[in-house]
C-alpha cells in the first residue's frame, strides 16, 4: 500500500465515524508513525508503506476510532509556536488560549512595568502542561515565573516542558491549591481554570468527556467555582500596577466581571474577545498606589 493510499483509507474511517477534520487527523497519524515532517510526507506519498508502519498507522487510527484525542496520541501539541508534550493528565493546549499569553506579554513589555519590577514576577495557576507558562517563560526572558497545579502529575509534565525549551531554570513548580501557598506578589497572574458549567458536561464532544481531565474543566453550577475563589484570593497576591488574566467562556464573561470589579476597587477591568470575537479573558489591570 502506498502512503498516499493508507492516507486516503485513513481518512474515510475517521470521516465516517464522525471525526472532525478527519484528513487533517489522519496526515497527524501518519506522519507521527513514520516520523515525517509534513514536508516529507508529502514527498514521499507514491512510496510503499512498510508492513511494520502499516500496523503502527493502524493502531494509531483504531486509538483515534475511539474519539481518543490526537494529541494524546501522538504526545504533542503545538502551542505558541512551541512543540509541548501532552498526556491525559492535563488538558490539550487550545489555539483561544493563546489569547492569554498575548495579553500577558503586552503587560509584561510595558516599559514602566518591567523597569520597576526585579525580579519581574509572572504567576500561572492551573498551569496544566504548562504551554502558557513556557510560552511566556520564552518570549520574556528577563522574567520569573511560579507554575502552579493542583495536580503533581501535571507539574511534571509541565517541567519536562519548561526543560523541552530550556526555560526550566527560570520556572518554580509549585502544587497548590490556587495561589494557598504563594508566599511573594506577583506583577502578572494568568490563569486557565475550569469553566464548563456542570450541567453543560454530557453534551461535549467524547474527546473531551471521556478523556480530559474533568477536575480542569468543570467549573461547577455556574462555571465560576475555581475562577471566583481566584479572584477573592489575588488581591492580596498582586503587586500594585498588577495585571490579572483570567481565561472564561461568554457564560461566565459578565457574572465575572462584576465579581472582578468588586474585589479590585480602583482597577480597570474589561473582557476581552479572541479570535472569533467571543468573551475569552478577564483583564483586570490593578492601579499604581
Amino acid at each position: 500500500m502506498r502512503l498516499a493510499q493508507a492516507l486516503r483509507a485513513a481518512t474515510e474511517r475517521l470521516r465516517a465515524a464522525g471525526i472532525e477534520d478527519a484528513s487533517l487527523e489522519a496526515e497527524v497519524l501518519l506522519r507521527h508513525a513514520l516520523r515525517l515532517d509534513r514536508a516529507h510526507l508529502y514527498a514521499r506519498l507514491q512510496e510503499s508503506l512498510s508492513p511494520g508502519d502499516e500496523a503502527v498507522f493502524r493502531s494509531l487510527v483504531a486509538r483515534r476510532l475511539t474519539h481518543e484525542p490526537a494529541a494524546y496520541i501522538v504526545g504533542q501539541r503545538e502551542f505558541y509556536g512551541l512543540d509541548l508534550e501532552t498526556a491525559p493528565a492535563a488538558l490539550i493546549p487550545r489555539p483561544e488560549t493563546e489569547l492569554l499569553v498575548e495579553a500577558a506579554l503586552a503587560r509584561a513589555r510595558l516599559p514602566d512595568r518591567r523597569a520597576s519590577r526585579d525580579p519581574f514576577l509572572i504567576v500561572d495557576v492551573g498551569t496544566g502542561n504548562g504551554a502558557i507558562a513556557v510560552a511566556l517563560a520564552v518570549h520574556l526572558p528577563w522574567a520569573r515565573l511560579i507554575a502552579i497545579d493542583i495536580s503533581r502529575e501535571a507539574l511534571a509534565l509541565a517541567a519536562r516542558n519548561a526543560r523541552r525549551h530550556a526555560v526550566e531554570s527560570r520556572i518554580a513548580f509549585l502544587q497548590a491549591d490556587l495561589l494557598s501557598a504563594l508566599s511573594c506578589p506577583a506583577d502578572v497572574i494568568v490563569a486557565n481554570l475550569p469553566y464548563v458549567r456542570s450541567d453543560d458536561w454530557e453534551p461535549l464532544a467524547p474527546e473531551i468527556r471521556e478523556h480530559e481531565p474533568r477536575i480542569a474543566l468543570d467549573g461547577g453550577a455556574d462555571g465560576l467555582r475555581e475562577i471566583g475563589r481566584l479572584l477573592e484570593q489575588a488581591p492580596s497576591h498582586l503587586r500594585p500596577g498588577g495585571s490579572l488574566l483570567v481565561e472564561l467562556g461568554p457564560p461566565q464573561a459578565e457574572p465575572a466581571l462584576a465579581l472582578a470589579r468588586r474585589r479590585f476597587p480602583g482597577a480597570t477591568a474589561c473582557i476581552l474577545p479572541d479570535a472569533a470575537g467571543l468573551d475569552r479573558v478577564l483583564a483586570v489591570d490593578a492601579p499604581v498606589l
